[in-house]
C-alpha cells in the first residue's frame, strides 16, 4: 500500500495538483518537489522515455514550472477570460462561397389566425410574424401564449431553468407600441424565443445548468441576446442544458424528449430542442462544440443550424472550448433558421474570434438544377438505422435537380484530435478541480465532465499544439476535397460530426423520417466554410418537398 501511494503521489506532483490513489486531496497543500523518480513515473502518462541523466537535467525546470502554475492559479480567472490565441478555420487559398451579402425570404401566403389558438404552437416564425404584422394578434398575447405553454409542459419536460416573464411582457408591450406607431422592425418583431442557459442576460441568473453555478448572475447581455432583441424578438426563457454543456442532465433533473418522455432529449442543447419540438417556443438558441445541436435536434425532431466557426459572436456565452464552440438557432423550419441566423451573425468587437464573411440567402429558388452536392459514399454504403430514409433523401435531391458527387474522408486520425476539446474544457473549468467544486456536479461517472476535467490536467501542452498542427492539415485537406461542390450530405452520426466540429464547417440538421418506434430521425446538410447561403437554400428546398418537419409529438403526457 505504501508503495502504491508513493507511485501515485510521485506521478501527480507534476503540475502542482495532489491526488492520492485517484482521490483529490487539495491544490493548496505543499506539493512535494519534482524528483528524478517523479519524472520517471510521469513518463507513463505522456508516452515518452528519458534516461536518468536527462530526467535529472529537467528537475529544476519542472519545479520552476510548478511555481509558475501556482502563481497563475492565484489570478482566479473567470470563465469569461479568453486565451490570447484565436483559432482561425480559414485554409490557405480560401475564397468565400458568397461574393456579396443578401437576404431574400420566400413568398408567404395570406394567413388568418386559427380558430383554435392552440394551433399557434406549431406555427413557424414566418407565420407568426405575418399574424403580428397584420395585427391579428398582439405581441403581448403571443408572448403570454408561449409562456403559458412552457409552464404547462415544463413539469414533465424539464426544459426551462428560468422564466424571464417580467422582462418578456415589458418588451412585448414595447413591441406592440412600436408596431402601432408604424415602426415594424421585421419578421422577428414580437416573436418569443428562448436561449440555452449558458448565454447571459443581466437581469437573470445564468446557471450553465450546473450545481456550482446555479446562483450565478452575470452583469452582461450576450451579443446574441442583444441582436435578437434589437430585431424585436422577445426573450421568455433560459432553457436547460446538460450540466456545463454535456448531455441532458442538469441540476434540476433530466430534460425529456417530447416524442417519448421515457427518454432524455439528448444534449447538450437539451431544453432548446425539447421546447421547440413540443411547440413551447417558436425558436431557441443552442450551442455546439461536438454534436450539441445536431444530436438533440435529431432526438426532438426539429431543425438546427450549426454555423461556421467565427460566424456568430460568443460574447456573453459560457466557454467550453474556445476553438470549437459555436452558437446557432433551433427552429421548426430551415427558413426560420435562416431568419434567426441572419439576425445574429456578423463580427463583434467583443469577440475577437468572429470573422467577417458575406452571407447571401435567397429563399425563392425553386430548383437545385446546377447544384453539385457531395455525399460521403462510405457512410451511405454502410448499414445503419436510418439508411433507408437517408438514401431516400439523396434520391429526392437528385429529383430536385442536383448533381450528386461521391466524396471520401481525408485519411487522417480525426478521432485522435478531439482531445483538443478535453484540453480546452479542462482549462475553462480548472477552478472546479482546484476548489473541489467538481465533486458537486450531478454526474460523476468516467465519461462525465469531472473526470474529463481532472484527466485534462495531464495533457501536455506540446501534444495540444501538435494536435492543432494536425488540425491545420485536416482543414486544408478537407477544403481541397470540397472544391467545386456547393455543399454535401452525410448521415447525422458519423465521422463527419467530429471532423467538421474541428474544421469549423457549418451544417443544417433536419428531420427526414421516423424510426420503427415512431421517433424522429434526421439527415445533415453540410456547407462549405462560410457557405451558409447555399446550404440553407438547398436544405429549404428539400424540406419544402417533404413534410417531416410538419409532424408534431402527441404530447399526451399532461
Amino acid at each position: 500500500m505504501k508503495q502504491n501511494t508513493r507511485k501515485y503521489a510521485a506521478i501527480f506532483a507534476i503540475g502542482g495538483l495532489s491526488f492520492v490513489l485517484g482521490s483529490f486531496v487539495t491544490a493548496k497543500l505543499q506539493v512535494a518537489p519534482v524528483t528524478v523518480d517523479v519524472i520517471k513515473q510521469a513518463e507513463k502518462i505522456i508516452g515518452m522515455d528519458f534516461t536518468d541523466a536527462q530526467a535529472d537535467s529537467m528537475v529544476s525546470n519542472l519545479n520552476q514550472f510548478n511555481t509558475s502554475y501556482d502563481n497563475l492559479r492565484k489570478l482566479n480567472m473567470p470563465n469569461s477570460v479568453v486565451p490570447a490565441l484565436n483559432f482561425n478555420p480559414i485554409p490557405i487559398g480560401f475564397t468565400y462561397p458568397d461574393e456579396k451579402s443578401g437576404f431574400k425570404l420566400s413568398k408567404t401566403a395570406k394567413l388568418t389566425i386559427p380558430a383554435n389558438r392552440d394551433d399557434l404552437a406549431f406555427y413557424t416564425i414566418r407565420q407568426l410574424g405575418e399574424l403580428i404584422r397584420t395585427k391579428q394578434i398582439s405581441c403581448v398575447e403571443l408572448t403570454q401564449f408561449f409562456i403559458d405553454r412552457l409552464k404547462k409542459y415544463n413539469n414533465k419536460l424539464l426544459n426551462v431553468i428560468t422564466f424571464t416573464e417580467a422582462h418578456a411582457l415589458k418588451k412585448a408591450a414595447e413591441a406592440d407600441a412600436e408596431i402601432k406607431d408604424g415602426h415594424y422592425r421585421g419578421v422577428l418583431h414580437g416573436i418569443p424565443f428562448g436561449v440555452k442557459d449558458l448565454l447571459a442576460q443581466k437581469d437573470y441568473k445564468t446557471t450553465f445548468g450546473s450545481v456550482p453555478f446555479k446562483d450565478q448572475q452575470l452583469d452582461v447581455d450576450a451579443t446574441v441576446v442583444t441582436r435578437l432583441e434589437d430585431a424585436g424578438a422577445i426573450l421568455i426563457a433560459k432553457t436547460s442544458l446538460g450540466e456545463l454543456a454535456q448531455g441532458d442532465v442538469w441540476f434540476g433533473g433530466k430534460t425529456k424528449n417530447p416524442w417519448d418522455i421515457t427518454r432524455g432529449s439528448s444534449g447538450s442543447s437539451a431544453g432548446s430542442s425539447s421546447a421547440v419540438g413540443a411547440g413551447c417556443l417558436p425558436f431557441a438558441i443552442g450551442s455546439e462544440t461536438l454534436g450539441s445541436i445536431v444530436s438533440p435536434s435529431t432526438e426532438c425532431g426539429v431543425t438546427g443550424l450549426r454555423p461556421s466557426f467565427g460566424r456568430v459572436s460568443k460574447y456573453g456565452a459560457m466557454a467550453l472550448s474556445w476553438s470549437m464552440d459555436k452558437l446557432g438557432p433551433i427552429t421548426r423550419s430551415v427558413e426560420d433558421a435562416a431568419i434567426v441566423f441572419n439576425a445574429i451573425q456578423g463580427t463583434d468587437a467583443m469577440d475577437l474570434s468572429t470573422i467577417a464573411a458575406p452571407f447571401n440567402y435567397d429563399g425563392r429558388i425553386k430548383s437545385l438544377k446546377g447544384y453539385k452536392i457531395g455525399y460521403v459514399k462510405a457512410d451511405f454504403d454502410r448499414k445503419y438505422a436510418n439508411h433507408a430514409a437517408d438514401s431516400a433523401t439523396l434520391a429526392k435531391l437528385k429529383e430536385l435537380g442536383a448533381e450528386l458527387v461521391p466524396i471520401e474522408y481525408p485519411k487522417m486520425p480525426i478521432g485522435s484530435m478531439t482531445f483538443l476539446l478535453d484540453a480546452e474544457a479542462g482549462a475553462a473549468f480548472q477552478e472546479l478541480v482546484l476548489s473541489h467544486k467538481d465533486d458537486q456536479m450531478v454526474l460523476q461517472n468516467k465519461n462525465a465532465w469531472p473526470n474529463t476535467f481532472r484527466s485534462a490536467q495531464f495533457i501536455p501542452a506540446a501534444e495540444y499544439i501538435e494536435a492543432n498542427r494536425a488540425r491545420t492539415l485536416l482543414i486544408q485537406n478537407w477544403y481541397g476535397k470540397l472544391k467545386g461542390l456547393d455543399l454535401y450530405i452525410t448521415p447525422s452520426f458519423s465521422l463527419n460530426l467530429s471532423m467538421t466540429n474541428l474544421t469549423g464547417n457549418p451544417c443544417v440538421v433536419l428531420p427526414n423520417g421516423f424510426n420503427a418506434k415512431g421517433r424522429p430521425a434526421s439527415i445533415t446538410f453540410m456547407g462549405q466554410l462560410f457557405g451558409e447561403g447555399k446550404l440553407l437554400q438547398a436544405a429549404k428546398l428539400y424540406q419544402d418537398a417533404t413534410d417531416f418537419n410538419k409532424k408534431h409529438p402527441p404530447l399526451n403526457f399532461q
